[in-house]
């Protein structure tokens, strides 16, 4: 007769214990995976949590990592803090019950990814990981009303203007726009400053006077925008200047000239009756001389 095998079957704590170890690992996973978006202005402070207890006791065997991208912030080890020469003299850390940094005076390049990684001891001086959070830092920083100034005329019926803006994060552009059309500029120059980070941005337009023109110029950087608006009016025909010292001129002319016009026809009215009365004169001296020679 064969020799029968025996196999015994794992119990149903087994495979209980099994599937809670797969949903925590699958949880764990997940919760890993999970990146919160963090918004900050320059020089704002950010906060930096691990979201995970740590008991007084642990506090000297865990391993605590705040870490951006790939490089180091700071770290506590066996209740030791160090802080990595970027972030130094800005950055307080709490390592009681919930853990967090508090980094001071955001700059544009602390953006990226943060993490906070928390290791426990394992046999034979091994650590494995315990906990990770996740946070995606972005810093702006708000862009001056744009200021649009005249640079003069660079060729007949040409106008040109410039239009800038300075103190601003992240990177911008700059568009002119007219009607909804956006229009060819000059030339355009950007400009971040090395030492606070900020842009500074310039933007150069021509265009005819001699016509009516209303440009926009919009300036995007990230979500956010800021304009600007120049209005042109094309130019009318001088009026004829007038002096007013030529009033003291025609004043007396216009008196002489109407004093001539009226002489000239109270002669022109009078002369007929001047011409009546000689006649009777003449009239009057025949027939004298006829009444005396019939005498």
């Amino acid at each position: 007769m064969d020799q029968m095998k025996w196999r015994t079957l794992p119990s149903r704590c087994s495979y209980l214990k099994l599937f809670q170890s797969l949903v925590l690992a699958g949880l764990f996973h997940f919760a890993s995976g999970i990146i919160t978006h963090v918004t900050k202005p320059v020089n704002d402070m950010m906060k930096l949590s691990c979201g995970y207890n740590i008991s007084t006791d642990e506090l000297i065997r865990v391993r605590i990592y705040w870490q951006k991208n790939n490089d180091m912030v700071l770290s506590v080890i066996s209740g030791k803090e160090k802080s990595w020469p970027a972030y130094k003299n800005r950055t307080t850390v709490n390592i009681i019950s919930n853990p967090f940094i508090m980094i001071l005076g955001l700059r544009p390049s602390d953006e990226g990814l943060y993490s906070c990684v928390i290791q426990k001891p394992e046999k034979k001086g091994t650590y494995k990981l315990a906990h990770l959070t996740k946070v995606m830092l972005s810093v702006t920083a708000d862009f001056h009303v744009p200021n649009i100034t005249e640079l003069g005329n660079p060729a007949t019926n040409i106008k040109r203007i410039i239009c800038s803006t300075s103190g601003g994060f992240p990177k911008p552009h700059l568009s002119w726009l007219e009607k909804g059309k956006e229009l060819n500029a000059i030339s355009t120059t950007v400009f971040q400053d090395l030492q606070t980070e900020l842009y500074t941005i310039s933007s150069e337009l021509d265009f005819n006077v001699t016509n009516n023109h209303n440009f926009t110029c919009l300036v995007k950087y990230g979500n956010l925008t800021v304009s600007q608006i120049f209005n042109w009016q094309k130019s009318q025909p001088a009026p004829f200047p007038f002096n007013q010292s030529w009033l003291w001129i025609l004043i007396p002319v216009g008196i002489f000239v109407i004093f001539v016009i009226a002489v000239f026809y109270w002669q022109l009215c009078n002369r007929p009756a001047a011409r009546c009365r000689e006649r009777r004169r003449n009239r009057e001296s025949i027939e004298m001389k006829t009444s005396s020679f019939i005498v």
